[in-house]
């Protein structure tokens, strides 16, 4: 009939434009299905939680966390951004260092973590004082700090440098118990001087040359005259801090531990309890007393 042959062209349309829009349809809901599977495809490449970025997106997040830790340096996640997106070359530097030792080489191929799941806190609590394992427990409860609140890595392209990172993180409180630093500012800006020296991590470049600006005069007088140089000194010279399976060295002793690692006892006491430091001079009779409040930094 003459209407059925006036209509079929535009019904012929119509199938087509059906047929396009189910095939779509089709496309849409297996890209939707499979997405977590590529997703957790893409992750199992590298790492678990990484986030795949470009340089200039990198650049980018340097610039915005580095901006925003300025401004709030108890932003600690903008600061393990930062630590992130500029450390590739000191961190390369910091893995090819573990893989020339045989107990760092050991650790990245283990690659042991430092959670409290991972701590027999009863065993360490009944190792004798002056022992590694129990100082480090007794700096977690002195200045009331977890090794869980240590971030996991996002940014780093590379599952082994992401682990030396993480490594790194992982074993600052430790580094803290070595060094015989409470976790006030006068403390953490101390421990950044020496991983700036040691590590080379501009992070941690950065949070020596910017943590000085918040201590007061007489904390600055102690920085600069001792602290300061003892750490910049044993920073340089020590062995590498991310070389040691710190987890078998529970029992050994802080002292016998420091003459490992070629690290001088500091020459300041700072105290996380008493808020008091003394000089560690037989020379020098008396105290010299900083009034160092309680603060946190990565």
């Amino acid at each position: 009939m003459w209407w059925q042959q006036h209509l079929a062209k535009p019904l012929r349309r119509l199938h087509q434009r059906q047929c396009a829009l189910t095939s779509k349809a089709v496309r849409v809901h297996q890209l939707h299905s499979t997405s977590t599977g590529f997703t957790d495809r893409c992750y199992d490449d590298l790492y678990p939680g990484h986030i795949h970025t470009t340089p200039i997106q990198k650049a980018l997040l340097a610039v915005g966390s580095g901006v925003a830790a300025l401004q709030n340096p108890y932003r600690h996640d903008m600061v393990a951004v930062l630590g992130e997106t500029t450390g590739h070359l000191a961190l390369i530097n910091l893995r090819d260092r573990m893989r020339n030792d045989p107990e760092g080489y050991t650790v990245l191929t283990e690659r042991p973590r430092i959670r409290l799941s991972t701590l027999d806190l009863s065993k360490m609590a009944s190792l004798p004082d002056g022992s590694f394992g129990r100082e480090y427990l007794r700096f977690l409860e002195d200045n009331h700090v977890t090794p869980d609140s240590r971030a996991d890595v996002k940014f780093v392209d590379n599952e082994e440098l992401a682990y030396v990172m993480q490594r790194y993180r992982e074993v600052h409180d430790l580094l803290h118990t070595l060094l015989g630093m409470p976790t006030n500012m006068l403390g953490e800006v101390a421990v950044k001087w020496f991983e700036a020296a040691q590590t080379g991590l501009p992070m941690c470049a950065l949070g020596a040359v910017l943590g000085p600006l918040r201590l007061n005069a007489r904390r600055l007088q102690s920085l600069f005259t001792s602290l300061g140089p003892w750490a910049l000194q044993n920073g340089r010279r020590s062995r590498c801090i991310l070389s040691i399976f710190y987890e078998r060295r529970w029992e050994q002793s802080v002292e016998d531990l420091r003459q490992e690692l070629n690290i001088a006892p500091p020459p300041i006491t700072l105290s996380a309890t008493n808020k008091e430091s003394t000089i560690n001079n037989p020379g020098i009779t008396g105290q010299m007393t900083f009034d160092c409040g309680q603060t946190r930094n990565i």
